[in-house]
């Protein structure tokens, strides 16, 4: 009998009357407001505008989630078009399927078209955004607890997860809850990217490597316990050689931006010209300094006219 593990959900849809709250759809929905809040913090620290981040990943997040579902399709495609496969399931993102790097590469496209609409140096913007996409990452990995996926090998661990649905080849049973090890994971490199920033001062993107890098330590080996089915090359995982591939080149990025630019932008969002009509700081302060100075020339004025005044009362 086992004494604990990790219940599953009966079901990952709940009804709201007519309309369907699905708990992997909320799952992403909260962790891009997280994302979004952080790298706004982030942002404004850096020196750079209330509402920025925000602005950026109106391109970022929907090309993020169309590359996610692509590079998912892409890669486990007979889930979709094999014999007695419906192709059209490939477009039901909300049943479980995005590829981290599917989205990271589109959503990078996407950051790299918002910041060269606003002038912004993209590695500035993805060093702001880096530990915000860890933790949206973590939040994200809970959608795959509702729709009962993404499990590992069995086991008789007490956080065991419990899996009771039977479709799609599902074996109900014990098994190593690899979301949430991913999930953990996930914080951490969060909390390290956030710590080594601090201590370090990273710039020019360095920060975002090392989020990948970190991510990709992780994913490695959480990869290797999984048990659902995947296409391997020299026995191991397409996802093994993808995350060692992308370890291995943020590992090199670091070393070359760091020897080629180091240090931190000093500037990462130029100021706005009088079209853009300026902060309001500003405005306030260059306010303050005209009506300074008028209130200097008026006194001035009000001097001399009274020296002149004296001087003709004397003669």
């Amino acid at each position: 009998m086992e004494l604990a593990y990790i219940p599953s959900p009966s079901h990952g849809v709940y009804h709201l009357g007519p309309i369907p709250l699905r708990g992997y759809a909320f799952c992403i929905i909260i962790g891009v407001f997280v994302a979004v809040w952080l790298g706004n913090k982030r942002w404004i620290a850096r020196g750079g505008r209330v509402g920025t981040v925000a602005d950026i990943s109106v391109w970022a997040v929907p090309f993020g989630l169309l590359g996610g579902r692509l590079y998912h399709v892409i890669t486990d495609y007979e889930l979709y078009f094999s014999e007695g496969r419906d192709w059209v399931d490939a477009f039901k993102i909300w049943e479980g399927g995005l590829g981290i790097w599917g989205a990271i590469a589109l959503g990078a496209l996407g950051a790299w078209i918002g910041c060269r609409r606003r002038g912004i140096p993209l590695p500035a913007y993805a060093d702001a955004i880096a530990p915000g996409i860890a933790l949206a990452q973590a939040i994200g990995r809970w959608g795959n607890w509702f729709n009962q996926e993404l499990y590992g090998r069995e086991t008789d661990l007490p956080w065991a997860l419990h899996i009771t649905s039977s479709t799609d080849g599902r074996v109900p049973g014990y098994y190593h809850p690899t979301f949430l090890y991913e999930s953990l994971w996930c914080i951490g490199v969060a909390v390290l990217v956030i710590w080594a920033d601090r201590r370090f001062k990273l710039g020019h993107g360095r920060a975002f490597a090392l989020y990948v890098a970190s991510y990709c330590v992780g994913r490695f080996w959480i990869e290797y316990l999984r048990v659902d089915d995947a296409h391997h090359i020299l026995g191991l995982r397409l996802n093994n050689w993808t995350a060692l591939v992308v370890f291995l080149l943020a590992v090199v990025y670091i070393v070359v931006s760091a020897n080629k630019r180091p240090g931190r932008e000093e500037v990462v969002e130029p100021e706005a010209d009088g079209s853009d009509g300026g902060t309001a700081a500003e405005e306030k302060a260059e306010d303050a300094d005209s009506a300074e100075a008028a209130e200097e020339a008026n006194d001035d004025v009000k001097d001399d006219a009274k020296d002149e005044a004296e001087s003709a009362k004397k003669t």
